[in-house]
């Protein structure tokens, strides 16, 4: 007490420090003699609104980081792409999380989560979030009707809104890199309002809205199918439609070689990127009350990002030559991506085996997609498509054992579980794959045929940052190769 008393008269004389030490003294002072103790009831109940909040604020935490990672999407994205469409990208990934914001709200929230009777594709009650639901402090009852289907997670209902937001805005900022430096920039600000609505809540109520591929066994934690592989399929589809970039092809069909501007921009993109995946994985838990589990899922998503990263630079040097950064870059998103499925339900050596196969299988899908003339600026298809498929499928083949009454996976083939939860897997991201491809391709014919979908070939040679915006991004500065 006298210490206690000693500290407050030093602070009294400390003006910035005085109000800290005066409530820290009363805290060590502690209640007074009158104060009545908690019966265990209240106690109880004090412990669960704090677990509650505890909880609450992990999510909403998370949900930030993953929302930081629209700056490293747009900085990954302008630095593969040429200076002269830098305005035009930058612009893209910054509206397309204000559209999805709005358009996720109003519609694609109950699409994806609503519940209702025979809900087996789609919700049908709470269709419209703006018409309100329960949004009180969650206690389980908050979730009890419309949105039965995420009564596990117990936090605020708009907590769970805030997190799979940032998740739709991720899965409609993939499709901007594969079409970039030639699309209309309304046309992708309209495919990205219909993709938070018809493409990526459908697939995510299959998933995890209590829909038929979550009954029929399919597993996906943290999105390798919900988000990537959506968003990795409708890029494709996209690039497809488009076709390439002009000067992509010389007039015998071979590839030529269009070198991003800043690799600066994408080495910094990636790394922000890298630290938003401790929120995209870990805070797929939605509770923090588990720490082993959350360390694990950390170090599994960090093991396969580090071993991507070096068999992706690895066998770009034995391939091509060199140890090329654009390689090294999109091994590292590669891992993340791959492990982002699995990453609670595998082992360390395997997210190394995962995060190991997908850096060697991006090298040779951005090949890949090159010979057969899918113009993907940024590799967003191999990255997102491919290794989202490659993470999926190794649910199947490396999900551990679960504990008795888990909410986990079968047990995967090489953990003795057989060919049953391998078998599921493929089925999950088959339907995913075929109904996001007709679903986007539709929506890309029908915005090709109204308001158009490929800017002019003078202005694709311009460049986009003037014929769209109006101006550029490095006003002033004079690029021009240096000679001897």
């Amino acid at each position: 007490m006298k210490n206690c008393w000693k500290l407050l008269k030093v602070g009294l004389g400390r003006t910035a420090l005085t109000m800290p030490i005066i409530l820290a003294c009363l805290f060590l002072v502690g209640p007074s003699a009158d104060a009545q103790t908690p019966t265990p009831e209240e106690l109880s109940e004090k412990i669960g609104t704090l677990t509650v909040g505890l909880d609450t604020v992990w999510v909403m935490l998370c949900g930030m980081m993953v929302f930081f990672m629209n700056l490293g999407f747009g900085c990954v994205e302008s630095g593969f792409a040429r200076a002269k469409n830098t305005v035009n990208i930058l612009s893209k990934n910054f509206v397309v999380f204000a559209v999805t914001s709005i358009f996720y709200w109003l519609i694609g929230w109950g699409i994806m989560f609503g519940g209702g009777e025979g809900a087996d594709y789609f919700g049908k009650e709470g269709l419209w979030m703006v018409a309100g639901a329960d949004n009180s402090p969650a206690s389980g009852d908050a979730y009890e009707g419309a949105y039965g289907s995420i009564s596990w997670a117990m936090v605020p209902l708009w907590a769970k809104f805030f997190f799979q937001l940032v998740f739709a805005g991720t899965a409609a900022t993939i499709v901007s890199g594969a079409v970039a430096e030639r699309i209309k920039y309304l046309s992708f600000i309209v495919f990205s309002a219909l993709m938070a609505v018809v493409m990526y809540p459908v697939t995510g109520h299959w998933v995890w809205g209590g829909g038929w591929l979550a009954t029929a066994g399919f597993w996906d934690f943290a999105g390798c199918a919900v988000v990537h592989s959506v968003g990795g399929w409708a890029a494709m589809t996209g690039a497809y439609i488009l076709g390439p970039r002009i000067g992509k092809y010389g007039p015998d069909g071979k590839v030529q070689a269009i070198p991003g501007h800043n690799m600066t921009a994408a080495f910094i993109g990636c790394l922000v990127l890298w630290l938003g995946w401790f929120g995209f994985n870990p805070g797929s838990t939605m509770a923090v009350g588990d720490g082993t589990l959350l360390a694990k899922i950390a170090v599994n998503t960090n093991a396969a990002a580090a071993i991507a990263t070096l068999t992706a630079t690895a066998t770009a040097w034995i391939v091509l030559g060199k140890p090329d950064l654009g390689m090294t870059i999109n091994g590292c998103l590669a891992g993340l991506v791959a492990i982002t499925a699995p990453c609670a339900w595998v082992g360390m050596i395997d997210s190394l085996i995962i995060g190991g196969v997908a850096g060697v299988f991006v090298v040779f899908s951005v090949l890949f997609f090159d010979k057969i003339k899918c113009d993907d600026p940024v590799g967003a298809t191999s990255v997102h498509l491919g290794c989202g498929t490659l993470g999926c499928l190794a649910i199947g083949l490396f999900a551990e054992v679960p504990a008795e009454g888990a909410a986990a996976p079968a047990a995967g083939l090489f953990y003795g579980g057989g060919m049953e939860q391998l078998i599921a897997q493929i089925k999950g991201v088959l339907a995913v794959g075929v109904y996001t491809v007709v679903v986007s391709a539709i929506c890309w014919f029908i915005i090709k045929y109204t308001i158009g979908l490929r800017v002019s070939a003078e202005e694709e040679i311009e460049g986009l940052d003037i014929g769209e915006h109006g101006h550029n991004a490095y006003h002033g500065f004079v690029m021009a190769k240096s000679e001897g």
